[in-house]
């Protein structure tokens, strides 16, 4: 079962600097049939404005993941962790018992965009800590590139993170066909970045989410003239 979340029925907040699209609740944005799916308990569709950002600001007992579609994001955090990151890039941080983070647009003239996901850990009171992985960007064209999961990817750098989730990055040309089959009792999230693509026969633009449930294979079609770029959710 394919359950659409389109991208026009999320949340959103225009503060100025600030424009977000919430997949699930967030904030002031609550909607008790969109509180996450299985451990996924956020995606939000970031924009924020030249030298602006997120003061710091504390978190505990939560798996917080940055990707950059466009610009730069700089982060900083209370365990002395001061880096800058763009496209291509997977930033991961365990909050644990405890951290306190920023995040900012450091250009002067350059828009981020960004997705900041959110995924319940399967314990708490863990030691904080923070993981940063770049990659080329060959390795996700045409293919599923493994971004974080729970143990050290076997052929490709992955930030670990403490859940049996799996994050994914592929992107697509036009035409383009990507299969990936589904374990039994697995589950499956899909979020559009850009462009659009096919999932099982069903368009899904840019934005759109979608909820995966005894599915014995996912068929992804590139359906955008300049590609499209996704994410897939491997979760429990």
């Amino acid at each position: 079962m394919i359950t659409l979340r389109p991208n026009t029925e999320r949340g959103h907040a225009d503060h100025g600097w600030l424009n977000s699209w919430h997949t699930f609740s967030f904030a002031s944005y609550h909607d008790p049939a969109h509180m996450g799916f299985r451990a996924l308990r956020v995606i939000n569709d970031d924009r924020v404005a030249p030298g602006k950002g997120f003061g710091a600001h504390a978190h505990r007992d939560m798996e917080i993941i940055s990707y950059v579609l466009e610009g730069r994001l700089a982060h900083k955090d209370s365990m002395g962790e001061r880096h800058t990151i763009g496209p291509n890039t997977i930033q991961a941080m365990s909050a644990g018992t405890g951290i306190v983070h920023s995040e900012f647009n450091p250009s002067e003239d350059v828009p981020v965009h960004f997705l900041q996901i959110w995924i319940e850990p399967a314990m708490e009171d863990v030691e904080p800590s923070y993981q940063q992985i770049s990659f080329e960007p060959a390795e996700k064209r045409g293919r599923l590139r493994l971004l974080a999961g729970p143990h050290p990817g076997d052929t490709e750098a992955a930030a670990v993170i403490h859940q049996d989730a799996r994050i994914y990055v592929a992107e697509l040309a036009t035409g383009e066909i990507l299969r990936q089959p589904m374990a039994a009792g697995r589950f499956g999230w899909v979020q559009v970045a850009r462009g659009e693509v096919m999932l099982n026969g069903q368009k899904l633009a840019e934005g759109d989410g979608a909820a995966v449930s005894d599915e014995p294979e996912l068929v992804f079609t590139g359906n955008a003239a300049k590609g499209a770029e996704f994410l897939f959710f491997d979760l429990a």
